[in-house]
């Protein structure tokens, strides 16, 4: 598998970069055509989504080193070449979480509104971005045989990639990549059809939706985080899982279904 997309000699441009900036500009189409039906300030939203994305990408980054931090401590060097992978999505979404309850607090914004507006985006760039994964050969499952892998339809390409080190893996990548796109039309379904939609009901699906599938499809990676005995990645899942169960069903601090509304102008 060829990860350079583009290779001009003196500068390389990777697939893993490729897929990472889709997925941040199909995810920002998405939120932008959203706020501009809530009326949302542009300023506001692109001021908003410049530093999230930026400290989104270093918060993955320092929350992947941070796990991985003794063979970072001999090749500290390596810290920087993000190009080559070692990105984690909890730590982007950490990061990039405390960057909008920055901006919605300072301009005076609902942030769990605003959270709403963001989550279909973020998780259709998920979805986009895991791609990089498959072209850097990483984020794949235990060993599997090629006749598996065929009988799961998969193009010759897609069964060729999971070829690493000599053996046939599992395609991870793509359990999750596939589910995180089911979620974002799910997200657009229940945001479009559901008229008593309350804010935090679309954060609240969003993380328990791929918080329940991350779980399971992390106990089948090879290349998890640990804290001790314990995959990270699992642990931070049951949290957030549990939390968008409280937005999506519990948040609610009055019966009154006509209140709270994600969008009020619905209703007549």
């Amino acid at each position: 598998m060829n990860r350079v997309a583009l290779d001009l000699g003196f500068f390389q441009v990777y697939w893993y970069s490729v897929f990472i900036f889709l997925g941040i500009l199909c995810g920002s189409i998405v939120i932008y055509k959203e706020a501009k039906k809530e009326k949302i300030s542009l300023d506001f939203l692109l001021n908003m989504l410049f530093y999230a994305v930026l400290f989104g990408i270093l918060g993955a980054r320092l929350y992947y080193v941070f796990f991985e931090f003794s063979y970072y401590r001999a090749h500290p060097i390596e810290i920087f070449k993000i190009w080559e992978g070692g990105l984690a999505i909890h730590g982007g979404l950490l990061f990039g979480g405390l960057t909008v309850l920055y901006h919605t607090k300072k301009y005076k914004y609902n942030t769990l509104k605003i959270l709403d507006i963001l989550v279909v985006g973020v998780i259709l760039g998920q979805a986009i971005g895991r791609w990089g994964n498959f072209f850097n050969a990483e984020a794949y499952g235990p060993v599997i045989s090629k006749a598996s892998l065929v009988a799961l339809h998969l193009p010759s390409w897609l069964i060729q990639g999971m070829y690493v080190d000599g053996v046939y893996h599992q395609p991870t990548f793509l359990y999750e990549s596939l589910w995180n796109f089911l979620g974002f039309i799910l997200l657009l379904l229940f945001r479009k059809r559901n008229k008593y939609l309350h804010i935090g009901q679309l954060t609240g699906f969003y993380l328990a939706w791929y918080s329940f599938a991350r779980f399971f499809i992390e106990a089948l990676r090879q290349d998890s985080l640990y804290l001790g005995p314990v995959r990270i990645a699992q642990l931070v899942s049951i949290v957030l899982f549990l939390f968008g169960i409280y937005l999506l069903f519990f948040q609610k601090k009055n019966k009154n279904k006509l209140q709270n509304l994600y969008r009020k102008e619905e209703i007549r």
